[in-house]
């Protein structure tokens, strides 16, 4: 036999059935999806489509405001060594407020007309064929939010209607009127066309509003970190106003950075005029300072001057030097020739043009003479007398000549020491002259070159305020999207179907994880280890019995149990009727309808069966078959009766059926089921039956049971689906561990046919039934 052999107690996930949990339940996920797929469609005919709008623009690299660019005219001096240009900067500028704000202001985009409908109304942006305009509108009026339903009533007027649909008003086009305290006139467009109704509302939004939900939609991104080029998007229901808006949002944007760099180009112009103003008075002043110096120094170039006085005084010091020199070889001569005399006087030591130097040359010439007659005359001679005479006279010339060689080096002297005195002092005086000039010179430089400078920078600066280039170079236009970006039809309808099929699978998870009940024999199998006899699906009908032509599925599966007690019972004693026993959890489990059923089964194979009422506190054969108010209870308690036999009534309903009743209710049902006669009756009925089914009272309640169990060859213990709470299969697992009732099984009754739970019941085919096949979707 299948199925009642011990099972493995491990908590072990059935994939099987549990998706058949689910499955079972597909019209449910059907009609979720169906609905949701309805929702979709409803929410997707009646949305209003987002297109998306991109430009690109190309970042010049210039740093927009800052230091960089009003420092731009003096770049060459270093200051912007550490400032870099950095397109992130430029990113946070396009999305600035005063950008935004600015182009709001001049497409108006505060500003919306509708075109009213039923269920959805349009933005109609530039193709209204009406504008409402406000002349002098006060700020309090600008700061607030207002709308308008415009109905046209002729084609000279039209109805104004506030929020709340109250008239405001009749008025005509193009004069002015009062509204809200207002000064407003409502003009024709181009696209008004006449006798042509119209129903437009007009939505007025604070600017500053607007400009926040524009900045939060608005995506300025780098394409990628090497390059500059920037694109910016918008998604907007309107394509031809998110086109706009991008485009002017680029024109404001290199307008805003042309006017800076005018404005910085213009600061910087006026700021080198005034200090080339300033330059030019000191500049002027050092000049003067200048001259004045030159003047009251008597100098010209005190570096070239300064030079020529140390020539003069190195020319001077060596003509010192040389007269100096002359004077002692004039002072030697002297001495020379006032001690010797008729000596030859030297005479290379005078220079020649000196007169001395022809005298000296004279007199030389004489002593030779003199010298040369001496050889041959005696110095008495007339001659050599002449001679010396003549010799004597020249030594005075030459002497007197060289005295006044003498008194003419002296004077040199003194005149080259009062010169060289003066060039001395000339001298002395160069470097106080030098520090003083070099300080007014230093000035008069430093002025000189910043004069210059500012005089190339103001050109500089009025080329560039002339060729003022804008900051971005446009790559691409705003450019709307053919097709809608939101809603995306495919995505929505993928979650539809995945939101219709997840709903109820929650449901049913919710459910079941809530659900402690017994569903199948799954859930018994998972838990318990005892020998699982069968499940007996819910009866069809109204018959409670089952009858031998009955080939319903509770027929087969009762036929089915039946067998299975035949194996459970191969160790009973044959000559004796085999005893079997049914209790369960709870009342109401369907034990009795079990018992009732399974001794019918029983006695259609002509077995002779006994059914005995044996659930004394409450019982319920009474329900199924006719039997009398006597029973089981009166043998136990009249001690007159020794047999039990005048209480067994035979079966009206079913052939081979005979009953015993339990009986009349007992004060002490327990202590009654415990004297001597319950086992003379069990001997005396089981020599007289083949079967015999024991009705039993629920364990968990009373100990009835537990009493009587050693009677029994074997017990069923019957749980009903959805019924019997999972928890209390505790209760029959430890009776069966703890062998309290013997040869035990376990039976599931009352289960739907319709949810087998991947198990399936193959009950209601029989010989000569038609079987039909179940359509498709069924199935």
């Amino acid at each position: 036999m299948q199925n009642i052999t011990p099972l493995n107690t491990q908590n072990n996930i059935n994939f099987k059935e549990e998706v058949f949990k689910y499955v079972s339940n597909w019209k449910w996920f059907l009609l979720g999806v169906i609905l949701t797929l309805a929702t979709a469609y409803l929410y997707l005919r009646y949305s209003i489509p987002q297109y998306k709008a991109t430009a690109k623009i190309l970042v010049k690299d210039d740093r927009k405001g800052g230091i960089a660019s009003e420092l731009a005219a003096f770049s060459d001096l270093g200051l912007l060594s550490n400032v870099k240009s950095n397109v992130d900067n430029e990113i946070e500028v396009i999305k600035s407020r005063g950008i935004i704000e600015e182009t709001v202001s001049e497409l108006e985009l505060n500003y919306v007309y509708l075109n009213l409908g039923r269920v959805k109304s349009e933005e109609l942006y530039k193709y209204s064929p009406i504008k409402l305009v406000f002349t002098d509108a006060s700020e309090e009026f600008k700061n607030k939010g207002h709308y308008y339903r415009i109905e046209s009533k002729s084609e000279k007027e039209f109805t104004i209607f506030d929020v709340s649909d109250n008239k405001l008003g009749v008025y005509s086009f193009d004069n002015p009127f009062e509204l809200e305290r207002q000064k407003a006139v409502l003009l024709k467009t181009e696209f008004y066309k006449d006798k042509k109704v119209f129903n437009i509302g007009l939505q007025i939004t604070p600017i500053k509003n607007v400009v926040e939900g524009l900045k939060s939609r608005l995506m300025v991104t780098t394409l990628n970190k090497y390059s500059s080029v920037i694109e910016l998007s918008l998604v907007d229901p309107v394509k031809e106003k998110a086109e706009d808006f991008l485009n002017v949002l680029v024109t404001n944007y290199n307008e805003d950075a042309v006017n800076d760099k005018k404005y910085v180009a213009e600061n910087t112009s006026e700021f080198i005029e005034k200090r080339l103003e300033l330059i030019t008075e000191e500049l002027k002043d050092v000049e003067e300072d200048v001259e004045r110096f030159k003047k009251d120094n008597r100098v010209t170039d005190i570096v070239s001057e300064a030079g020529l006085y140390l020539e003069n005084a190195s020319e001077f010091e060596k003509m010192d030097i040389e007269n100096e020199t002359q004077l002692k070889v004039v002072e030697s001569m002297l001495s020379y020739i006032q001690t010797n005399d008729n000596e030859l006087i030297p005479s290379n030591i005078i220079p020649a043009e000196q007169g001395a130097s022809s005298q000296i040359n004279d007199y030389n010439r004489l002593v030779l003479e003199r010298n040369r007659l001496l050889k041959s005359a005696a110095e008495k001679n007339v001659l050599v007398q002449n001679i010396d005479n003549k010799i004597a006279a020249l030594r005075e010339t030459v002497a007197s000549s060289l005295k006044q060689l003498k008194s003419n080096l002296v004077i040199k002297q003194r005149d080259l020491k009062r010169q060289n005195a003066i060039l001395s002092g000339k001298i002395s005086q160069i470097p106080t002259q030098e520090k003083v000039y070099k300080d007014i010179f230093r000035k008069q430089n430093v002025k000189e070159a910043l004069y210059l400078y500012l005089l190339q920078k103001r050109e500089e600066t009025a080329i560039s305020l002339a060729v003022t280039a804008p900051n971005a170079k446009v790559i691409d236009e705003a450019l709307a999207s053919t097709s809608p970006v939101a809603p995306n039809r495919r995505l929505i309808y993928l979650g539809a179907i995945i939101i219709g099929l997840l709903i109820p699978f929650a449901i049913i998870y919710v459910i079941n994880l809530f659900d402690t009940k017994v569903k199948s024999r799954g859930d018994i199998e998972n838990k318990l280890t005892i020998p699982f006899l069968g499940e007996v699906p819910r009866m069809e009908g109204n018959n409670l019995i089952i009858q031998s032509s009955d080939r319903s599925g509770t027929a087969e599966a009762l036929r089915i149990v039946r067998t299975n007690l035949e194996f459970l019972l191969n160790n009973a004693q044959s000559e004796k009727a085999k005893t079997i026993f049914l209790t369960s959890t709870y009342p109401k489990e369907g034990k009795t309808f079990i018992s009732v059923n399974v001794a019918s089964i029983i006695a259609h194979s002509d077995k002779k069966v006994l059914l005995i009422g044996l659930d004394v506190r409450n019982p319920k054969l009474d329900e199924y078959v006719t039997v009398p108010s006597k029973g089981v209870t009166n043998f136990l308690a009249d001690k007159s009766l020794s047999s039990i036999k005048d209480l067994i009534v035979a079966s009206k309903e079913i052939a081979n059926l005979d009953i015993l009743p339990s009986g009349v209710i007992p004060p002490n049902p327990a202590e009654l089921l415990m004297n001597g006669k319950m086992e003379k009756l069990f001997d005396e009925v089981k020599s007289e039956y083949d079967y015999i089914i024991v009705d039993t009272a629920p364990v968990s309640l009373v100990t009835d049971t537990l009493i009587v169990a050693k009677y029994a060859d074997a017990f069923v213990y019957v749980a009903r689906a959805n019924y019997l709470d999972k928890r209390m299969l505790e209760l029959p697992q430890k009776l069966y561990t703890e062998n309290k009732l013997p040869n035990m099984s376990i039976l599931l009754n009352d289960t739907d046919v319709k949810k087998g739970y991947g198990y399936g019941y193959g009950y209601g085919y029989g010989y000569g039934v038609e079987v039909k096949k179940k359509p498709f979707w069924k199935r």
